[in-house]
Order: C-alpha cells, then structure tokens, then sequence
C-alpha cells in the first residue's frame, strides 16, 4: 500500500529531512526529480527495503545496473534551492562493477553544472568535483577506507567559496572553488552500475 513520505521541515531556519518510510516498494520516491549527467540508459531512482537502515526499512537507490562508465545518475530534491548550505546523507555501497558510490550535489543549475562530493567503496577515496558543461574535474580529495555493506554519512558543506567534505561526522578536508557562486539545488549522485542504498537526507541553509 502506497503511503505518505516521511518529511520534517522547520521553515524558520530552512532546514529539511527526508526518509522513505510509507512508501511502496519499488516506486520513485516522491518530493525527488531525475535527471542524468554523461551517457547511457534512463536512470530509475526507487524505493527499497533494507532492514539495516538506520532511519527504518525504507530506502532509495538508484537500480538500473548500467554500466556505462560515464553515467552519473542523479535524484534532486523538489522545492528546495539554496547558496550556502549543509547536506548529509546515510549511505550503503550494497554492489558495483563498475563503481560502487555515493555522491551529494549542491549548486546544482542544471544536471550539466554542480558541485559534487562522492565516496568511493571501490577506489576507496572521497573526492570533491566541479562538473562544468558536463565535464567533471577534481579538485580536492583523500584515500581512506569506505567500507561495502557498512551504513556511513557523508556530508558536504559550502558557504562562500569554502567547501568541506566530512564522513561520519568528522570533516575530511576542505577547498576553495569560485565556479558556482549563485544558488542552487541539492541532491544525491551516483555512477553507472552502482548500487547504493541511501537513507536519512538532511538540508540546511546557513547564515
């Protein structure tokens, strides 16, 4: 049975979460626009159970299998725009061929144009990335252990031109980057034939 999607905002301070409990398994979840960056086959974002996510069973996770190696999925969140902002997010690297990883994106104009910090449970690294005209260029990152099967929070936070990146809680590194100066959206990211479950989105604009 199709239910409602759990959402918490607080309007005074621009701040929002999201879940995926209630609704039906296997369907898009909603409150989310699709779009794809690079190559390949339609995305399909969908709702799934896991029982080991930390927020209840349900999750979202992009679950086409493409494997094409330029494909970057990415679900953005509807009615929600901002310049300086902190997004978090649970995330499980579940499978993956090609690559298996989780991305946040912010200053989002348009699926050709953001800024994205991705972990990687393959190449086992979190990286920072502008991506201009579709074209993604590295420009901060680190190699550490990002575990397979093992939920983890990513976060990324901009103000200014300042980015940080931080993996359960504990900030990685930061940059400086000038591309993207204007608000923007947020959302979630991933590539090609990775499957990553996703779980407990947070937005917050700051001062």
């Amino acid at each position: 049975m199709s239910g409602v999607l759990t959402v918490a905002c607080v309007v005074a301070s621009a701040q929002e979460r999201r879940d995926f409990e209630g609704v039906e398994s296997g369907t898009p979840p909603p409150g989310f626009s699709f779009a794809l960056t690079g190559r390949g086959g339609a995305v399909r974002w969908v709702v799934l159970e896991d029982p080991s996510a930390p927020a209840g069973p349900g999750v979202i996770a992009e679950t086409s299998g493409d494997r094409t190696s330029d494909r970057f999925p990415l679900a953005i969140l509807d009615d929600f725009e901002a310049r300086d902002v902190a997004v978090s997010v649970r995330f499980k690297a579940v499978s993956g061929t090609v690559d298996q990883a989780a991305g946040l994106v912010v200053r989002l104009r348009d699926p050709r144009n953001y800024y994205i910090a991705r972990a990687n449970a393959l190449e086992n690294n979190v990286r920072l990335y502008r991506v201009v005209d579709g074209r993604r260029t590295q420009f901060a990152g680190v190699s550490l252990p990002v575990p397979r099967d093992r939920w983890q929070t990513l976060g990324l936070r901009i103000q200014g031109d300042r980015l940080s990146v931080s993996l359960d809680g504990r900030e990685l590194f930061a940059a400086t980057d000038r591309t993207f100066r204007e608000p923007g959206r947020v959302g979630l990211w991933t590539k090609a034939d990775s499957l990553t479950h996703f779980d407990g989105l947070e937005v917050q604009t700051l001062e």
